[in-house]
């Protein structure tokens, strides 16, 4: 038997070829979007292996529910949206949920909001994979997704000042890991 396979004149033919179960289609939306929705993942684990995890797990979810997809919207930011649920998803299975004490979280502030970009790609992905998996949510979620802290706390089930305190947590333990500088304080984080 012999397979025929098109190229996809546009994204509706690569939809609807998906929709169909089409292999080639599915294997074409999935090589399109790996490295961009894998680096989602990336800043969500603390390693390649659960990112790996969390992507195919994700792309699961986005064959899955693909129906759903309008087509006049961008089928790049409705995959990063599963994507980004989707390791939501994964911490929310996998972590311990306890509220921080905000007052001690302020103490800890930085003043240097530019520290960061001296620091390449990849040395802020491999911090930001050290950071514990609570840290590391609410860090994606508010810097990188851009949720407010209200928003965090209902998707994550935790309070406001919880997601605040983990976040000037998440920078602090970020810059002690960026500098290589070791403060009494990080046992305290």
């Amino acid at each position: 038997m012999e397979y025929v396979i098109r190229i996809p004149h546009d994204e509706s033919d690569l939809i609807s070829a998906c929709l169909r179960q089409e292999r080639w289609a599915q294997k074409l939306l999935y090589e399109n979007n790996f490295s961009n929705l894998m680096s989602v993942c990336l800043r969500y684990s603390s390693n390649e292996e659960d990112a790996l995890d969390m992507l195919h797990e994700g792309f699961i979810k986005i064959f899955s529910h693909l129906e759903k997809y309008q087509l006049d919207t961008s089928l790049n930011a409705w995959m990063r949206r599963i994507m980004v649920n989707n390791c939501i998803d994964h911490y929310r299975k996998m972590s311990r949920r306890r509220t921080e004490d905000i007052e001690h979280a302020y103490q800890l502030q930085t003043s240097d909001a530019d520290a960061i970009s001296q620091y390449s790609e990849t040395e802020i992905l491999a911090a930001v994979q050290k950071l514990p998996a609570a840290y590391r949510t609410i860090f994606n979620l508010y810097v990188i997704e851009g949720f407010s802290h209200k928003e965090i706390s209902e998707k994550l089930h935790i309070t406001e000042s919880t997601s605040r305190s983990n976040l000037v947590k998440a920078r602090t333990k970020l810059k002690i890991y960026l500098t290589g500088k070791q403060v009494n304080q990080e046992k305290n984080i």
